[in-house]
Parts: structure tokens; C-alpha cells; sequence
């Protein structure tokens, strides 16, 4: 008996979203809540009359602007980001030509048909920037970023990351105890005196190229902070418009720098 085609997708629409349409799918989200203001909200929606009144929307992507600072990036764009010399200008040349996917998100009902890449590759040339980039944990086991036309870059972990890890080991607090802070902590609590000095040294040590966070004092949220710096980096995915030339054109250079297109 033959199969008859599955036509669900034949209904679904893209469409400008909003705040609410993020909001309604936002607990499917691995990391759900609020995320950093959007500059872009777009939603997938079910047109099939029988359908529409029980997941409206089915599919939502929101879009940020970029962090200032990402070593995949620099990586991926050949540094073309980092060698204007003043920071203002640098930042300036970013916001002016990244955007990020911050969340891509399907209702669970409608998983599996594709409808994740479909709605990165259909929206990322509507933001009319020359890059479009996105960072997931999970990019390695549902690839839709790459599926969608997004190359995809890896990085080891920094010297920094690999010598606390490795600190924390000698003291007894191995790689697969490190995703429980209050674990952590309680077993930092107990050291003998001499481990103590010594991993609070290397903390200090990790923490000091941080402006923000170099003066933190011992305890829980200091604890949950460095361990958040330990945790796998997500996979850094990079799609390069074809048809918008990257613009680093400043009061000082008044240029502006094809990427390679590959």
C-alpha cells in the first residue's frame, strides 16, 4: 500500500512575529525565559482550518544583536572585526553588519518535519545584514543550522578553561562533578588548607582577566559563575549574505572589505 505524503507543511506560513508569539513557545526552549531584547521576531503558522485554532504559532525565531566579543567569530570572519583598533569603531562595525539567532523553537506537536531549518534559511536574508551567526549546545546533535546553509565552526577550549579544570581535578573535583555548583561549593567547603589556598589561587588567577568579576568573593555564586565559563561551548554557526557586502567604512578608514564567499 502506497504512503501518502505528509501535507501539513503545505500549510504553513512565515510571517513577522512578535513578543507574545515567542512567549507562547518559549517553555519548549531548552533555555527558556526571556531572552536579550530582540531586534527581529519571526513565527511559522499552521493555515490548515482544522488545525491553526490548537498551535498558533508552531514555529518561532528570534533575532538579537551581536555580543561584542566572540572568539568563533573572529575565527570564522578571518578578524576582520578585530584589527579596527578603536573599540567604539569595532563595535559599531558590528552592530552594523551581525545579527544573532538567539532561539529557534518548534512546538513539539510539529517536530521532525524539517520546519526549524525552513524557518532560519527563509528568514536569515530578510534582516538585510551580511552576516547572520548563531551559537547552540545542541548543534551537534540536530544540525538544522547547517541544514538551513549555516557553516558551522568549533574551538577548543582556552589555555584559561583547560588549566582551572585541571586545578580542580588535582583537588579531588573532577570534569563530570562540575555541572553541580552547590556540589562544588560544599566540597570547596571541606578542603584541607593547603588545596584550599591552592584552587583559590587558580581562581583568582582565572578570574582576573574579568573587570567585573575579578574581585569576587568565595561562595556559591562565585562558584556557579567560574563553572558557567567551564561548560562545553556550544558550536558557532556563521551565514555570509550573498547579496550584502560586509561595511567596515569608518570616520577614520573609509573602506569597506568584501568577505570571501564560500
Amino acid at each position: 500500500m502506497q504512503q501518502r505524503a505528509c501535507t501539513v507543511t503545505e500549510h504553513i506560513e512565515i510571517e513577522r512575529g512578535t513578543v507574545g508569539d515567542y512567549d507562547r513557545l518559549s517553555c519548549f526552549h531548552y533555555r527558556h525565559g526571556p531572552c536579550k531584547p530582540c531586534v527581529a521576531i519571526y513565527a511559522m503558522r499552521d493555515r490548515h482550518a482544522g488545525r491553526r485554532r490548537f498551535a498558533d504559532p508552531v514555529g518561532v525565531i528570534v533575532y538579537v544583536n551581536p555580543a561584542p566579543n566572540s572568539e568563533l567569530r573572529s575565527a570564522a570572519t578571518g578578524g576582520v572585526f578585530t584589527g579596527l583598533g578603536d573599540r567604539r569603531l569595532q563595535m559599531q562595525a558590528i552592530n552594523r553588519n551581525i545579527r544573532t539567532i538567539a532561539r529557534v523553537i518548534i512546538d513539539p506537536r510539529y517536530r521532525g518535519l524539517g520546519l526549524a531549518s525552513r524557518l532560519v534559511a527563509e528568514t536569515m536574508g530578510l534582516l538585510n545584514v551580511p552576516i547572520i551567526e548563531a551559537t547552540a549546545v545542541m548543534g551537534t546533535v540536530n544540525p538544522f543550522f547547517e541544514r538551513a546553509g549555516m557553516r558551522a565552526y568549533t574551538g577548543g577550549e582556552s589555555a584559561r578553561v583547560v588549566q582551572l579544570a585541571e586545578a580542580f581535578s588535582s583537588v579531588g573535583i573532577e570534569n563530570d562533578e562540575l555541572i553541580d555548583p552547590a556540589g562544588v561549593q560544599a566540597r570547596l567547603d571541606k578542603l584541607p588548607l593547603i588545596a584550599a589556598a591552592f584552587i583559590e589561587e587558580q581562581i583568582r588567577r582565572f578570574l582576573a582577566g574579568n573587570a567585573a568579576r575579578r574581585y569576587m568573593q568565595p561562595g556559591l555564586e562565585r562558584t556557579r559563575f567560574v563553572l558557567s565559563k567551564l561548560a562545553p561551548r556550544g558550536a558557532y554557526y556563521i551565514w555570509v549574505n550573498p547579496d550584502r557586502q560586509i561595511d567596515l567604512a569608518t570616520d577614520k578608514t573609509q573602506q569597506v572589505l568584501f568577505m570571501e564567499r564560500g
